[in-house]
């Protein structure tokens, strides 16, 4: 985004906005506020394109009937330590952060807790879940299903979505080490923007609607993205698909709907939640010992290019996160006056 085209807004300020709006879009206060948390929170760590901007979105599909604003989640606890969560077609960072709470819940019970959940949507990015783990002490393993924007390895039809999946270690007393990565080696906005440039893509990135790699954008969009390190990528998407769409109950591969292409109809996107208590393996200071001696040997690697030192996964995100408290959450300025305009 560029400065002169965004807003430096505080914390709550931001947060009292989103709740409002989506109140304002039918959910109930507490329920807005869950999910305002979420978003706010992804636009706190810099992930812009998941953050307040979605509430217009959420609020289009409700108004199309596509979401229900006023779902009344449902959790049941089948065994001490897992969950099934019905989201019943709610909006998707409420039904995930009923999701995150179910299985935290089963982690401080005993040790280790999980939750997979059916009946949800679009529910945002999945480092705001993994750092409230965190910041409670627990580790996480947390993924989502979505719509088949990639094809199986070797093949020419999209029949697998790009599955978002992360996985987070809490540092008490410092930064967390959080992983959040989808399957295919871009985002296919990266590729609308070199169209719209009129610039050639680096090949890798996307194949033809023939299943041929290609440079040009445009044939790009017309076929599909490809998985990050080829058929691994794939794997680790079938796999995510597996546990967070067949094992919870929900939609999984060509059931899933695009909310794009069917704003009006349910999704059933399905998530899991794996939380660790840490707690029950150690004391905070010898698992704060352990990360920052961790985070050292990474830090102390010889960089390649002396103006990029190595990083470990997150940390620009909890960079860009500690600014924002400290001097407000910067978002576009189009972004905000959707999100006033809606309160």
């Amino acid at each position: 985004m560029s400065a002169m085209s965004n807003v430096i807004v505080p914390e709550r300020q931001l947060f009292d906005l989103a709740a409002a709006a989506l109140a304002a879009g039918g959910m109930r206060a507490g329920d807005a506020e869950l999910t305002a948390r979420v978003l706010v929170l992804a636009d706190m760590f810099g992930i812009h394109t998941h953050g307040i901007s979605r509430v217009s979105q959420y609020l289009d599909r409700v108004r199309l009937g596509g979401i229900d604003a006023r779902a009344e989640v449902e959790t049941t606890r089948v065994a001490p330590g897992l969950a099934l969560v019905d989201g019943r077609n709610g909006i998707g960072p409420l039904v995930g952060m009923i999701g995150l709470q179910a299985a935290m819940e089963g982690a401080k019970q005993v040790g280790i807790g999980a939750a997979f959940v059916r009946g949800s949507n679009h529910f945002g990015p999945i480092v705001p879940y993994a750092f409230l783990a965190a910041q409670e002490g627990c580790a996480s393993i947390i993924a989502s299903n979505a719509t088949t924007t990639i094809a199986p390895w070797g093949g020419r039809d999209t029949r697998v979505g790009n599955n978002p999946l992360g996985i987070g270690v809490p540092n008490p007393g410092g930064d967390p080490i959080i992983l959040d990565m989808a399957m295919s080696v871009v985002a296919r906005a990266k590729i609308r923007n070199l169209l719209e440039k009129g610039e050639r893509m680096p090949e890798g990135w996307a194949a033809d609607r023939h299943g041929k790699p290609t440079t040009d954008p445009r044939e790009g969009l017309a076929g599909f993205l490809l998985p990050v390190g080829g058929h691994k990528g794939y794997g680790l998407a079938v796999m995510v698909d597996l546990m967070a769409g067949l094992l919870s109950g929900a939609a999984f591969l060509t059931q899933v709907q695009a909310w794009d292409k069917n704003p009006g109809v349910p999704q059933n996107l399905g998530h899991f939640f794996i939380l660790i208590d840490t707690g029950k393996l150690g004391s905070a200071s010898w698992l704060h010992e352990r990360m920052e001696a961790f985070q050292a040997i990474l830090h102390e690697t010889p960089a390649a290019d002396p103006a990029a030192p190595v990083i470990a996964p997150g940390e620009r995100e909890m960079k860009v996160y500690a600014r924002s408290v400290r001097e407000g959450v910067t978002v576009s300025r189009t972004d905000y006056e959707a999100l006033s305009g809606n309160a």
